[in-house]
């Protein structure tokens, strides 16, 4: 039975398909066959043993099904896109950060082959991250559904007018006031929008859920941790004017006024491969490029027992 994985590539550079090409042979030399979006197969090669050519497929929620792994080459927005078709599948998702930060990625450029080789070789671990459903209530109407890894933000669709909301948890309210939006965040989406709004780094093991005003006009207005089994709900002044939800940058849904935002962690994760028993302190360090150097580590010896 021949093997196959997903491999989904930031393809908008010349260099990134250069370097999808190598990937794309040396995986079909070593017998596993790559789907790759229908879009993007004319930028491979097609000179590879016979039967490993690509197999191109369109994106819908079982393009993963049955692959081993998605190979993800780009940055943390290419890797969100292979996470949408991962998660149905429950495929692990391995990123190379082929972009700026790429802190979802787990591979930069210089460790390539080590990633392609973990594939051939099946030799990585896989760790679960918590992700959100979003539900869209509206006043007789359906409600819409979608989903988060990153955060889910309720934002104003209008430069010039404030957004008002109010903000619930567990059922009863917590505050409410004007603001650009409110987010919703992930411990795995506590470094991306939320970080940049001023909310806290949340270590990936620790269960939680992060609320963030946006630029809110209110006294209080700082972001909150919650528990991961909590509820949140941002309610939008009926009075007021129309929001949109955003989710991870990829997934919209309008919010009229007078409607209402749903949030809750979901039981379905997304798994992302790990090459490596590294510590979340030394990918901080190493993202952001922290300064450290003058560090020396403690002075306590260690325990001889």
């Amino acid at each position: 039975m021949t093997r196959e994985a997903l491999l989904v590539v930031h393809s908008g550079r010349k260099a990134n398909q250069e370097v999808a090409a190598g990937v794309v042979r040396r995986l079909a030399e070593a017998g596993i066959r790559l789907r790759i979006f229908a879009d993007e197969v004319l930028e491979l090669p097609m000179d590879l043993p016979a039967g490993m050519e690509p197999v191109p497929v369109e994106a819908h929620p079982n393009a993963a099904e049955g692959v081993e792994v998605a190979l993800v080459l780009g940055g943390d927005g290419t890797l969100l896109r292979a996470a949408e078709l991962a998660r149905p599948a429950g495929v692990p998702v391995l990123g190379v950060n082929l972009g700026r930060v790429g802190f979802l990625a787990e591979a930069d450029p210089e460790s390539l082959d080590e990633a392609v080789n973990a594939v051939i070789q099946g030799g990585y671990q896989v760790e679960e991250r918590m992700t959100m459903e979003a539900v869209v209530v509206i006043n007789g109407g359906p409600a819409r559904r979608t989903w988060a890894l990153n955060e889910a933000c309720v934002e104003k669709t209008s430069r010039e007018r404030l957004l008002e909301v109010v903000v619930e948890v567990d059922g009863r309210p917590l505050t409410g006031f004007g603001c650009d939006g409110v987010l919703c965040a992930t411990p795995t989406g506590s470094t991306a929008y939320a970080f940049s709004a001023g909310g806290p780094v949340v270590w990936p093991e620790v269960q939680a859920l992060l609320v963030v005003p946006l630029a809110a006009h209110a006294l209080f207005a700082r972001p909150v941790v919650i528990s991961p089994s909590s509820a949140v709900a941002i309610e939008v002044d009926p009075r007021g004017y129309p929001a949109v939800l955003v989710c991870d940058g990829r997934r919209t849904i309008p919010v009229p006024p007078g409607a209402r935002v749903e949030l809750a962690r979901s039981d379905l994760p997304v798994r992302l491969v790990r090459l490596r028993d590294q510590p979340f302190t030394d990918r901080l360090v190493r993202k952001f490029a922290l300064p450290v150097r003058s560090w020396r580590g403690s002075a306590t010896p260690p325990d001889p027992r």
